[in-house]
């Protein structure tokens, strides 16, 4: 006991030493909010966001990192709502486009899915069906007859249950949901568990997982729109995905089957090109988005980490990188946005924001010769994303 007492009083002494001749803050001490580089690993800050139109609390986690990044996730949706990078004058900017309140992302005119955790099955499933184990399956039809992003209630208008974390990365939030069987038409009790991670590299790390008591199908992504400029039009960014091949898709986006080369087409980005560059070129398959809303196949094996993409703009100098262990990246460039929809001062204009979805293909339910999407019970369904934030050189 008077170990314990001499080293609180040693303590005391040592921080009212700091306090007078650094001004050591609260802030510091708790290892809390901004800086510039020290050891701090950041902090997690909880805060009310609104309720739903049944009484539903929905809140807002902030997470911050040691060098002043900051993230800032709704349990509405498990959505991205804000994310702050430094520029390369060291200056911090919201590189996401995300509504000002929860009445934005609730109303029935946001169908752009900003910031959100889709599933189960992001992406498309065409004809809003599909067969598991002998048995057809029919989804809600909410896109032209198919099934977009899980449905007409998927995991973007679910509230999660979250826990405040922390790792040696940085400051974390998990968010965990239970699927019911039946959900949405999919199969199986699902226990779904998604960890926001706000390292202290400044990158944003999603980890998903899930587990089922019935064979059903999975696929969860990440449904940011990005802006490295933070305003403005995306055209002018510089796009590499490291891909040879992608899926070409109908008039409705849905898979024809099978894979086509990017040699000699618009779809070709294996090395840095403009968005803006080909996007309206006469190509059928550029004209089924408008523009592109496609899954590239990923030059890498099969449930292995890797670089998907890299994007870069160069007014600010900021760098995006987007790795998963997924096999397939949409890439989409915000064709639908009109203008009718905004936050943060401004107007989400058409190509103002793009997504980068590290998944598996669409319509893979659908399609034997794509990678299998079914999960078992007894096995774990993961997704790793990491979207790293940096400057140019």
């Amino acid at each position: 006991m008077m170990h314990q007492m001499f080293g609180y009083a040693a303590i005391m002494a040592v921080c009212l030493v700091g306090v007078l001749l650094a001004g050591c803050t609260q802030q510091e001490q708790s290892g809390g909010g901004g800086g510039g580089g020290g050891s701090s690993k950041g902090s997690v800050t909880k805060a009310p966001y609104g309720k739903l139109s049944d009484g539903t609390a929905v809140d807002v986690y902030t997470l911050k990192n040691s060098k002043g990044a900051e993230a800032r996730i709704i349990t509405y949706g498990g959505t991205v709502t804000y994310l702050s990078m430094p520029d390369k004058d060291g200056k911090f900017s919201d590189v996401v486009l995300g509504f000002d309140n929860l009445e934005g992302y609730t109303s029935t005119n946001n169908t752009a899915y900003f910031g959100a955790l889709v599933g189960r099955y992001g992406n498309r499933i065409g004809k809003a069906k599909f067969t598991l184990d002998g048995k057809e399956y029919t989804l809600p039809a909410n896109n032209n007859g198919n099934t977009l992003h899980g449905g007409t209630k998927g995991f973007d208008k679910v509230v999660w249950t979250a826990k405040e974390g922390s790792s040696t990365e940085g400051p974390s939030l998990e968010l965990t949901y239970l699927s019911k069987d039946g959900e949405q038409g999919f199969p199986g009790n699902l226990n779904v568990k998604a960890v926001y991670t706000l390292t202290d590299d400044n990158a944003l790390k999603l980890e998903y997982t899930a587990t089922t008591d019935k064979d059903t199908v999975v696929n969860l992504t990440q449904h940011s729109y990005f802006n490295l400029a933070g305003k403005g039009s995306i055209l002018d960014h510089e796009v590499q995905i490291m891909s040879d091949q992608t899926t070409p898709v109908d008039a409705q986006l849905i898979p024809t089957g099978g894979y086509k080369s990017v040699d000699g087409t618009p779809f070709d980005f294996r090395k840095p090109t403009k968005i803006g560059a080909r996007i309206d070129d006469k190509d059928t398959q550029l004209q089924y988005g408008p523009g592109y809303d496609h899954n590239w196949v990923i030059n890498k094996p099969m449930g292995q980490m890797g670089l998907m993409a890299r994007v870069t703009e160069a007014t600010t100098g900021r760098v995006l990188e987007v790795s998963s262990d997924q096999p397939g990246l949409q890439f989409y460039s915000g064709n639908f946005l009109d203008g009718t929809l905004g936050g943060n001062g401004w107007k989400f204009e058409k190509r103002t924001g793009f997504c980068m979805e590290p998944q598996h293909y669409p319509d893979s339910p659908n399609r034997p010769e794509f990678p299998s999407t079914e999960l078992k019970p007894g096995e774990t369904y993961k997704n790793t994303i990491i979207y790293k934030f940096s400057v140019a050189k």
